[in-house]
């Protein structure tokens, strides 16, 4: 039994989803499963009770709860005590993100620093991820979290955190006239599609129009990802998006993807300038990595 088993354990208890937990805490949902089945071997207990529709916490699993959690914050205390010379450090952090980075790769990266620096402000803004660089140029945000673009800035430092897949997606229930040109093929030189309107995943979008020789009639051009898949699910489209944006939607269930159609997936990292790394803040943020 370990703090980040523990800590793994505590998150599902609360999410309640191994999807979620997994993408959260940047872990594998199998390697996740080997964690919780390990816990649960030292325990001799089971401390979920799972099938494939839904996750529940045991008896035991909640009387786990409030231990991990003493546990845990009694670890963490002892190494801020321990380390406090970096708790001494104060300022403010400015991140800029999707709306969806900022709870599916953000929460891991803020947990780990708050615990090492929790003096520190940290102002959070989300908007198009296709904004990201340059606010981080113009010195609007220290530091976003953005699908790396074609051409990077020498300029800037970029690490990358995760590799996203990326799907064309088609409503569950099309209108007719959708439907109809689905069943063709599809026929994609017809049906209508709405797109982000600039950024790493257009380009990848229009990649994918070349590989296959056609251009479609283009519904709507959207700034960020989340709206592409409310309007695909309402019927307006054929969308191309990130798959964490798909899996994160509440309108996922209403959409259906083609699996067999292949596009490159985004590069998604953590982007701030170079000239900036000897800043205390920013360069504690970046020994995390």
């Amino acid at each position: 039994m370990n703090i980040k088993n523990l800590q793994l354990f505590l998150h599902l208890s609360d999410s309640l989803s191994f999807h979620h937990t997994a993408q959260s805490m940047h872990i594998s949902p199998s390697a996740l499963s080997r964690v919780i089945q390990r816990l649960e071997q030292e325990l001799g207990q089971s401390l979920f009770r799972r099938d494939n529709r839904s996750v529940e916490l045991t008896m035991a699993g909640k009387k786990l709860i409030p231990v991990a959690t003493t546990i845990i914050s009694n670890w963490l205390s002892l190494k801020t005590e321990l380390n406090s010379g970096s708790s001494l450090l104060q300022g403010k952090l400015k991140i800029f993100c999707s709306v969806t980075a900022s709870y599916s790769h953000l929460p891991a990266i803020l947990t780990a620093f708050r615990h090492r620096y929790p003096q520190i402000e940290i102002q959070l803004l989300t908007g198009d991820s296709a904004l990201a660089i340059d606010k981080v140029l113009n010195d609007e945000v220290d530091v976003a979290i953005t699908a790396k673009p074609e051409q990077l800035s020498t300029k800037l430092t970029y690490i990358e955190l995760d590799h996203i897949p990326m799907s064309v997606i088609a409503p569950t229930i099309a209108p007719p006239a959708i439907q109809q040109l689905l069943n063709q093929g599809p026929n994609w030189q017809t049906l209508p599609f709405i797109l982000a309107e600039s950024g790493p995943a257009r380009s990848r979008a229009n990649t994918w129009f070349k590989e296959k020789k056609i251009s479609p009639p283009i519904y709507a051009q959207i700034s960020g990802h989340e709206a592409i898949v409310s309007m695909v699910a309402l019927g307006c489209g054929i969308g191309i998006a990130p798959d964490v944006v798909i899996n994160n939607s509440p309108m996922s269930d209403k959409v259906q993807r083609f699996p067999e159609e292949l596009i490159a997936p985004l590069s998604l990292g953590l982007c701030c300038k170079q000239s900036r790394h000897q800043e205390n803040v920013l360069k504690a943020l970046l020994q995390l990595f």
